[in-house]
């Protein structure tokens, strides 16, 4: 009898083994993980921005007076130097007639008190009156001639107009606002930028266009100017975008939308996925080289795309857990598992 216990008792010491062991094998959890890197952050931008037109004229008169013709309205193209409007200009015809006559008087003035001065008949004197007399005159006929002009309004450029905010018949006081011109065959894109991913792009650096209003269609562009200051509230610049060909349909005013690709400096990251927060702040699960985790603060910087710059707390080549979280603590045993690249992209 007793031959045959120890067997069985050894069988059963063996079975008590196997069955401590298998709990110690379902303890290692498989996460995936990721290696802290440096390396620049590629951040593939959607920036919204409107059409304007490069070249915008608001057209105001010089000479106070009734408007007696406004021949064009909104969305009349309009060439170069056509006459826009005309201000009456019956009063300064009739000053120009009587300072013009005045000129004539004056210059028979000159001529004559010249003649006595030579035979010396006149004075000296009368001859400085006289000419300054002829000056005055004739400086008033230019005076009048300039306003006389001025009440025809010009073209500066052919256009489009996009404004009519007077009417036949209307008194104007000078410096009245009464249209609107803009060049349609020159169209810009001017977007607000953040001043992170500002730093990183170029005048001449070439850009996608889609336009709403057109459908999906991209067009072609590049950064023509950057401009120099950062709003303080927004912490935002500005940069102006030109199409290399103008679409047609294409408007100012309508919403189009800017893609640009920009590469930061190189900067210590981590995927964003990785970073967890508690009532103490943002910490990960760093992988220890006995595939152990273990909780580490850190102190994160900007987020592009899907990569997140670590300022503080991880090292370069560090492992930390991206994915699997459940049941996850201080000293749990992990099975790494590496994960799948993935692109970073983002829209603002």
């Amino acid at each position: 009898m007793k031959k045959y216990l120890l067997p069985l008792l050894l069988l059963l010491t063996g079975c008590d083994q196997t069955q401590q062991a298998s709990p110690r094998q379902q303890t290692a959890t498989p996460v995936e993980v990721a290696t802290v890197s440096r390396s620049p952050l590629v951040a593939h931008r959607i920036l919204t921005g409107s059409l304007q037109a490069v070249s915008t004229v608001r057209i105001f008169n010089e000479e106070v007076g009734r408007i007696i013709s406004l021949p064009y309205y909104q969305g009349d193209a309009v060439e170069k130097d056509a006459i826009l409007a005309s201000i009456d200009d019956s009063l300064i015809q009739a000053e120009l007639k009587k300072a013009e006559a005045n000129l004539k008087q004056a210059k028979v003035d000159v001529r004559r008190i010249n003649s006595l001065y030579r035979k010396k008949l006149a004075s000296e004197d009368e001859l400085a009156r006289a000419q300054t007399a002829f000056e005055t005159t004739s400086a008033e006929v230019s005076l009048l001639q300039t306003r006389l002009s001025h009440t025809q309004i010009k073209a500066p450029f052919s256009g489009i107009i996009s404004e009519r905010l007077k009417e036949t018949g209307d008194v104007v006081p000078v410096h009245s606002h009464i249209l609107t011109v803009f060049d349609p065959n020159e169209i810009k894109i001017v977007v607000p930028v953040s001043e992170l991913l500002l730093s990183n792009i170029k005048i001449n650096d070439a850009v996608q266009v889609r336009i709403d209003a057109l459908g999906e269609k991209q067009f072609a562009a590049r950064v023509k100017r950057i401009f120099p200051t950062i709003d303080p509230q927004t912490r935002k610049g500005r940069m102006e975008i030109q199409l290399e060909t103008i679409p047609e349909g294409a408007r100012p005013g309508q919403l189009c939308r800017v893609t640009v690709d920009t590469q930061t400096t190189a900067r210590r990251n981590i995927p964003f996925a990785a970073i967890r927060h508690d009532s103490q702040g943002e910490f990960v699960y760093r992988v220890t080289p006995d595939n152990k985790v273990e909780t580490v603060r850190v102190q994160t910087g900007i987020l592009l795309g899907n990569q997140m710059e670590i300022l503080e707390g991880l090292e370069i080549d560090d492992r930390i857990v991206v994915k699997g979280f459940i049941g996850l603590r201080d000293g749990k045993e992990i099975t790494p598992v590496e994960p799948k690249a993935t692109s970073s992209s983002s829209a603002d």
